[in-house]
């Protein structure tokens, strides 16, 4: 979970805070926009300025490869607990913790990928992390040794734990597997047991930079670490110097970049995000890689957030979910091209790959009750959208989804979508 679920709860599609963001003229811009070199060279593929966030309940390996496949140049998991990753995934499958099924590398489309981690233990937050890398070639009980030892771990003695492996060996790269862990300290999750996770480490700037040292710690030179946070826990002063605190500190012990998320903490996600915070954050720090996220839910806020703020690549979350296309769009500004709606024939085709990734990722009976909430926003883009969204919600299996394909996506609905676009009508945007 990236923490970007679709909560209820969450203020529906609306322009963040930034004045004069409005006259930016998004076509030209992409047009003359070049992705920062750094992106690409600390993470091989990540070659466009735009990336699909990890979301609560949504970003499995699924969702990843259809959005590569339209263009997607990167993706990151949700969140996940670090104790589910060194219980194998037993005893944390609350949803919005993260299955570790749905977030395990997807073979060779499912890569870039960044694999995100959260908790409230340093050391079980090394471990988990060093896990992930290593895909969990050692045995289970060498992690939870190192994560429940007396010593610390790092990458220079992670060869001390049972199982007669070498830290070089262990750690070597895998080229089909996380290409960086991404350390959460956004999520505004309730805390456990009274300790902080998430969210809540940016009111506890201690803790969260022992977390980040700790992960940094345990890793090898050649994995990169990055952090997602949001602007503040919340909007005293006290809670800005705090953000400055960890996030300065991240980029010293050697993080690559940080994704802030342009709301605070106690915001969740209600009311706008604050572009004007982004802007002043890297105005400020002008030689560090910096990603932006809030508030992201056309191609053409993309570049907007890009130019206005000058971050140097956009997490996509909310706006992408039911809409691939999004990335496509965003490559084809960047050739100089208009951004094109999908036709009738491929929204049909993106639904039935998606589907079809889920029912292998998931298994039918899963991929059914799961597949609705993707198609209730894939069913934004058809002329009969609230027809076929009622329709979706009753999927219960391959068959069900192909009969919604046989009956909404066909020519007549084509016709339909280009009779509409003409008369200025459209279906509702995300």
């Amino acid at each position: 979970m990236g923490c970007e679920s679709n909560s209820t709860n969450a203020t529906p599609p609306s322009p963040a805070i930034a004045p004069g963001a409005e006259g930016i003229d998004t076509a030209s811009f992409a047009r003359s926009f070049r992705p920062d070199p750094r992106l690409a060279s600390t993470i091989p593929g990540f070659d466009a300025p735009f990336v699909q966030a990890g979301l609560a309940g949504y970003s499995d390996a699924a969702m990843r490869i259809v959005a590569r496949r339209h263009g997607c140049p990167m993706c990151v998991t949700e969140a996940l607990l670090d104790r589910t990753l060194l219980a194998g995934g037993r005893g944390f499958a609350k949803a919005d913790l993260g299955e570790l099924h749905d977030n395990i590398p997807g073979g060779e489309e499912d890569h870039p990928l960044v694999g995100q981690i959260m908790g409230s233990e340093p050391d079980e937050m090394a471990a988990s992390a060093l896990k992930m890398i290593e895909q969990g070639r050692r045995p289970p009980a060498h992690y939870r040794t190192l994560a429940y030892g007396k010593k610390r771990l790092t990458a220079e003695n992670t060869e001390v734990a049972e199982g007669g492996w070498g830290a070089e060996e262990a750690t070597a790269p895998d080229p089909l597997g996380f290409g960086a862990i991404d350390v959460n300290l956004a999520c505004p999750v309730k805390k456990i047991s009274r300790k902080a996770r998430g969210g809540h480490w940016l009111a506890h700037p201690d803790g969260a930079i022992e977390i980040l040292r700790a992960v940094r710690d345990a890793l090898p030179a050649h994995v990169p670490t990055t952090v997602k946070m949001r602007r503040a826990f919340d909007d005293p002063p006290e809670y800005e110097r705090a953000f400055f605190r960890i996030f300065d500190a991240a980029y010293e012990m050697g993080y690559a970049w940080a994704t802030v998320h342009a709301r605070t903490v106690q915001q969740k996600y209600i009311g706008p995000s604050r572009w004007t915070f982004l802007r002043e954050l890297v105005a400020s720090r002008p030689d560090r890689v910096i990603l932006g996220s809030g508030d992201v839910w056309t191609v053409h806020d993309i570049f907007r957030m890009l130019s206005y703020t000058g971050v140097h690549a956009v997490s996509v979350a909310r706006g992408c979910i039911g809409n691939p296309w999004i990335f496509r769009q965003a490559r084809d500004m960047m050739d100089g091209l208009p951004p094109r709606s999908p036709t009738i024939a491929e929204q049909r085709d993106a639904l039935r790959q998606h589907f079809e990734l889920s029912v292998a990722v998931n298994g039918e009976s899963l991929a059914g009750r799961l597949m609705r909430k993707f198609g209730i926003r894939f069913a934004e883009h058809h002329p009969r959208s609230e027809e076929v969204r009622v329709r979706f919600i009753r999927v219960n299996s391959t068959d069900d989804w192909l009969a919604v394909l046989d009956e909404f996506y066909h020519d007549d609905a084509q016709q339909l979508l280009e009779a509409q676009s003409a008369s200025g009508a459209h279906a509702p945007a995300h």
